[in-house]
């Protein structure tokens, strides 16, 4: 047989398979070769490769068809309704199990014992009792149940055939025909025929429907109790404002994210719940307090606030999580579904028109709390502080509290407004100065009212013991403005600053540090709390600190302090503009619940015309007062005269002695003048002092030539 044979494509010889001679050498040119020769035909891949390649189009295929959305919600689909059979087999197995044994009761008996309710544990043990007794007593009854069945049973036929054979006879003599006395007896045979024919058509579709039937209605208990994991429930909100319950607070609880808090719950019988004390009703929501296990910290779960409250169906505003007393607690307040929203009553102060105040035993009615109680609050001998973001109701709610003082006659008020847009008007015929403007000409007249109540102060420290002093409450709104104000007197002391050097500052000090004492109170009103607008000695000074809505954490520390935020206070947790008025209040003048260090409080809104007419009703109370703008500096003086009179007639006095002269002369006008001030006052008039003898003298006689030729018309100060 011939043997295949293949063409050599760069020889263009043929040769066979099986020749094994040598082959003759190549004597080809190379160049002219690689011209000749055809082109290679492009390889074709491996088999190998090409099958690599199909897999990984293949697993990206797989792979886009497993995470498309599509794909997902199908598998969400399918798993969710899939569960919901499987959870309402289970729910419908506990169920009858609970109501065959006594498992329900001893459940509610340690439910009730964990959350320190008696009195509920002791009924549940006797619908224990009962439930047992009850239970014995059916079987019993069982024993003799057959007895009793088979002696019913043979009675009911007696009976029946009894019944058809009277029936049958009266249907003989009736048809006088004695065959139909077995009619009765036919007829209820027939009727069983008829009986059986119809369960032996319907058996089979029964049969075939029964078990999907039932697999329908274990679906539907199971979707009605949502029994399927969180992952393929579809999202809901219908629950928003659903009601509190322990399970539901347990729940939140545990999917808070804490797993030793999840471990705990899961591995306690009773379902988490001796964890819960009592659900209480608390103004316009419920209280509850939850004892943490060991190994889960307070702040873990004040820290997760929004998450617990997402986990209750609330807005994160809708719930407060306080520090109570009780070692390793929280204390829950959650809110009725938008319950904070809806706007409080009027203040007393409109609604009553004979309502009065007393400043030392009364407290004032400032709004309400979470609960929904009347906040009331005792301004005795404190000190207050109020703070908050701009536009908040901070004037508001500061003046509502001087409206109620102003109802007591023996209050004397001295009022700086530093915003000076009217807020304070209605005080105009109240309080005995009244500063409203925010320039720095108001703010040195601001720090010298706050002066003046030093002095105030300091003079009734001196008083004799036992004297009886009336309320002196020095108000400043908008203090932020007084503390950054740049300007400085003529001995280079700063009006504003948190320095010792600062004239404002340290009068706030000195009243903080001693005006308690004698009734003479400060009340300062300011905005964006900072060390640079609200120093820490000043804000520490204040006995009762009030912060409406805030921007931080660390302003709500400045506002309040660290023990009222520590213990729950977040002021920087309220809404800007949704919670006006809305206070956070830590003080010892207001009812706090126990354990807490701070309370919400949401102040009545007193608007400026409703402000003026309680002021009004306030005046009424008054033999009336003079209320000055500005301070007063005392009578004003010719400082030329004055120096005319110190001279005497020396023909030349050294401006030392010059000096003392004019203080012993009037130590408020004088007391603190310098060799400058006086230099400054005698210029220009041709009696500056001179030397003499190398000592500064002023002479008589140039003065007075001065002061003859001075314009009379003019003002006594014409000549500084």
């Amino acid at each position: 047989m011939t043997e295949p044979a293949i063409a050599d494509p760069g020889m263009g010889t043929v040769h066979h398979l099986d020749d094994h001679r040598p082959t003759p050498p190549d004597t080809t040119d190379p160049v002219v070769n690689l011209v000749k020769a055809p082109a290679t035909e492009p390889t074709t891949p491996p088999p190998a490769v090409q099958q690599v390649s199909r897999i990984v189009r293949t697993g990206r295929a797989v792979r886009r068809v497993a995470t498309h959305d599509r794909t997902r919600s199908t598998a969400r689909f399918t798993v969710r309704h899939g569960m919901y059979v499987v959870g309402g087999g289970r729910i419908v197995a506990r169920r009858a199990w609970e109501g065959r044994t006594a498992s329900r009761y001893e459940r509610m008996l340690r439910a009730a014992e964990a959350a320190g309710n008696l009195e509920l544990a002791t009924e549940w043990e006797e619908r224990l009792s009962r439930f047992r007794a009850a239970r014995h007593q059916r079987r019993m009854d069982l024993l003799s149940a057959p007895v009793k069945a088979a002696k019913g049973a043979a009675a009911a036929a007696g009976l029946t055939a009894g019944g058809l054979l009277v029936l049958g006879i009266f249907l003989a003599i009736a048809n006088k025909n004695f065959a139909d006395l077995a009619t009765p007896t036919l007829a209820l045979i027939e009727l069983v025929r008829w009986i059986v024919v119809v369960i032996t058509v319907v058996w089979g579709p029964l049969v075939t429907l029964g078990p999907w039937a039932g697999l329908l209605a274990l679906w539907g208990v199971g979707r009605h109790q949502q029994a399927a994991p969180q992952w393929v429930l579809p999202a809901r909100s219908a629950d928003a404002g659903a009601p509190i319950t322990p399970s539901v607070v347990v729940t939140a609880l545990r999917d808070l994210g804490i797993a030793p808090l999840r471990a705990a719950v899961k591995e306690m019988g009773d379902a988490g719940a001796a964890m819960l004390g009592p659900i209480r009703i608390a103004g316009c929501g419920v209280e509850v307090d939850v004892t943490l296990p060991s190994g889960v910290a307070t702040n873990e779960v004040q820290g997760r606030r929004r998450k617990l409250a997402e986990n209750l169906a609330r807005h994160e505003h809708e719930v407060f999580i306080t520090i109570p007393q009780a070692a390793r607690t929280v204390r829950l307040w959650v809110a009725d579904s938008g319950a904070l929203d809806e706007p409080i009553g009027p203040s007393p102060l409109l609604t009553d028109t004979t309502l009065t105040a007393d400043y030392a035993k009364g407290r004032a009615p400032w709004g309400q709390d979470l609960r929904g109680d009347a906040a009331l609050i005792s301004l005795y001998q404190r000190h207050f502080l109020i703070t908050g973001l701009s536009n908040q109701g901070k004037t508001a709610a500061l003046r509502a509290l001087a409206l109620w003082l102003a109802l007591d006659a023996r209050v004397e008020f001295r009022i700086a407004d530093l915003k000076g847009v009217g807020d304070w008007g209605m005080f105009d015929g109240l309080a005995t100065v009244l500063i409203q403007g925010p320039t720095d000409d108001h703010v040195i007249e601001a720090t010298e009212m706050l002066e003046g109540l030093v002095k105030e102060m300091e003079r009734r420290i001196q008083a004799p013991p036992g004297t009886v002093f009336t309320p002196l409450i020095g108000i400043v709104d908008e203090a932020q403005v007084a503390f950054m104000c740049p300007v400085v007197d003529k001995k280079k002391r700063p009006y504003g600053g948190s320095k010792a050097t600062s004239r404002y500052f340290m009068a706030a000090r000195k009243i903080h540090n001693q005006g308690r004492a004698v009734d003479v109170l400060l009340y300062e009103g300011t905005q964006d709390p900072t060390d640079q607008n609200l120093p820490k000695l000043v804000r520490e000074g204040a006995h009762t600190r009030a912060s409406l809505a805030l921007g931080t954490e660390s302003q709500a520390r400045m506002a309040l302090g660290d023990k009222a935020v520590d213990g729950g206070a977040a002021p920087n947790l309220l809404r800007p503009g949704l919670d006006k008025g809305t206070v956070v209040v830590a003080s010892d003048g207001i009812k706090i619940p126990a354990g807490q260090a701070a309370i919400t409080v949401r102040t009545h809104y007193i608007s400026t015309d409703d402000a003026a007419v309680v002021a009004d009703r306030a005046k009424a109370l008054r033999d009336g007062v003079t209320t000055l703008t500005g301070i007063d500096h005392g009578e004003e003086r010719d400082p030329l005269a004055d120096i005319m009179t110190v001279l005497g007639d020396t023909s030349r006095v050294l401006t030392q002695d010059v000096l003392k002269r004019l203080a012993a002369l009037s130590e408020d006008a004088y007391g603190e003048w310098s060799f400058l001030d006086l230099k400054r006052v005698l210029d220009g008039t041709g009696a500056e002092p001179y030397k003499s003898d190398g000592r500064m003298t002023i002479a008589r006689e140039r003065l007075a030539r001065h002061l003859a030729n001075r314009d009379t018309g003019g003002s006594a100060s014409a000549a500084e």
